[in-house]
């Protein structure tokens, strides 16, 4: 594309040197992946400044750098006042726009987006609907996937994907947006047709500060519908009429609201819900009828995903028994209550809860069904909110008969200081939980310890495949440390 047909995007900014009539085969944010031809956009992140790594980039043939300010090696210079938005702008015009054609799917919370992104997936493509895929475990359209730093990618990633997406068949993208994306603009450029609000609970006050705060990051998605009615493009949001927050989404979003929930009245909602240790029963009531459902995935939680998933399936004319077929044929999501069966004699689940509401879910959960004792392996990730810390021990203690603390991502943290912080408000339960820094001797001893009808909750890395100690991301998978432990027990 053009460099000055590109920049129309942008009514404001500086153009300080060189000719803008070139062409430009590739827009890049990281020196290390451009190419020759490339826009090389500096953007200061937290740790570091694009601006220092120019150098670099035109040293790899990139022949255009914008910024926030000018640099005098750069043959043509663009300079913007603010470079995040500036770089949506540019990247939704670069890959053509593709979310004007390909229906958007956006679901923020606390809980429950991996899962919900999944379950709409499934249900849309078995539907003849091809759907795209983007959030915690990685982004994927048929056969391609690619993993992912962040929850909800930057901009310039997002947007590539959408292209991608949409230029191999896709109809639909199904993408989870953090409150840290929201706040942050990496949404900024997608067309969001339908927004879905699962929960709101405690996390990531370290970087929010308060729940307020965290609450207005979560509902730009709904303010970010807009306030024009198209007849091609309608614009709904689906809220969660059991949580207290979906009033103030409500207020915030001009587009249609769809409920779903349990407890309360609304547009989708199950009732009935029978809760074992193979699935979840329930009954499916909705605007447009009414159908029993038999999942495989367990939990109250997985009926508040399902509902979600369901309500915004028949948004896109998906009819009730297709939506229920889809549910009942799915065994789960990678590291959400995942069992572990290597053919012991007790139940090992694997998940991802790192949230006290999460943690909580999983444990009720567990109750629900096992008939012996429930163990707790959790710990709390370093350099992330450390208020959540001394909550997380108080609800395993809560709902678990013994429970050992230890390390999860420690990431800057001592690992022993992030353990301390745990247990300062239990210290009064002793006897019912000790502290194994090593989370591989932790799962190890708890394997040791289970007996028969008792079942094990390893909470917090779920999918991981890695532990970040300081500055190194080494290889650790719940799930496969498990096994190997089980299976030297039981050999």
């Amino acid at each position: 594309m053009n460099l000055r047909e590109l920049l129309s995007s942008l009514y404001t900014y500086k153009h300080t040197n060189g000719d803008l009539d070139i062409e430009i085969k590739g827009i890049e944010t990281d020196s290390r992946k451009v190419k020759p031809g490339y826009l090389f956009v500096a953007v200061k992140g937290y740790t570091v400044d694009g601006y220092d790594f120019i150098p670099s980039a035109l040293s790899r043939g990139a022949v255009a750098v914008l910024g926030e300010r000018t640099h005098p090696e750069s043959g043509v210079s663009i300079e913007v006042k603010d470079i995040r938005r500036a770089l949506a702008l540019l990247a939704d015009r670069f890959y053509g726009q593709p979310t004007q054609t390909l229906k958007a799917i956006g679901v923020t919370g606390t809980n429950g987006k991996t899962t919900i992104t999944h379950l709409v997936e499934k249900i849309l493509t078995d539907y003849s609907l091809p759907t795209g895929i983007i959030g915690t475990i990685q982004m994927r359209f048929g056969e391609y996937q690619e993993e992912v730093k962040n929850t909800t990618p930057e901009a310039l990633d997002l947007q590539r994907m959408f292209a991608y997406m949409e230029g191999n068949g896709a109809t639909h993208a199904c993408i989870e947006v953090s409150s840290h994306a929201l706040e942050m603009g990496r949404v900024w450029g997608c067309n969001f047709g339908t927004a879905i609000f699962t929960n709101l609970t405690q996390d990531h006050l370290d970087y929010h500060h308060t729940m307020e705060n965290y609450r207005f990051a979560k509902s730009l998605l709904f303010s970010g519908l807009g306030n024009a009615y198209h007849s091609e493009q309608r614009k709904v949001a689906i809220l969660n009429i059991d949580d207290a927050a979906s009033t103030f989404f409500r207020q915030v979003t001009a587009a249609e609201v769809i409920t779903y929930g349990i407890d309360q009245e609304a547009d989708v909602r199950a009732v009935n819900v029978v809760i074992h240790d193979s699935g979840t029963n329930y009954t499916l009531e909705t605007y447009l009828g009414s159908i029993d459902i038999e999942m495989k995935m367990v939990g109250k939680f997985s009926v508040y995903n399902a509902l979600a998933a369901t309500a915004a399936c028949l948004v896109e004319g998906v009819p009730l028994e297709s939506i229920k077929q889809s549910l009942e044929s799915i065994g789960g999501v990678r590291g959400r209550f995942e069992r572990v069966d290597v053919g012991q004699n007790f139940t090992v689940i694997v998940d991802y809860a790192h949230t006290p509401d999460s943690l909580e879910n999983v444990l009720k959960t567990a109750q629900e069904f096992v008939k012996g004792k429930i163990y707790c392996i959790v710990g709390c990730g370093g350099d992330r909110d450390r208020t959540k810390r001394p909550i997380m021990a108080r609800i395993a203690l809560n709902h678990a008969d013994f429970t050992v603390f230890t390390s999860d991502n420690p990431r800057s943290e001592d690992p022993n200081a992030i353990i301390e912080e745990m247990v300062a408000g239990v210290c009064d339960q002793s006897g019912r939980y000790i502290s194994i820094v090593q989370r591989k001797e932790a799962i190890e001893y708890m394997v040791s310890i289970a007996e028969q009808g008792d079942c094990i909750i390893i909470a917090g890395k779920g999918h991981e495949t890695y532990q970040i100690i300081k500055d190194q991301v080494l290889p650790f998978d719940d799930k496969e440390i498990a096994s190997v432990a089980i299976l030297n027990r039981i050999k």
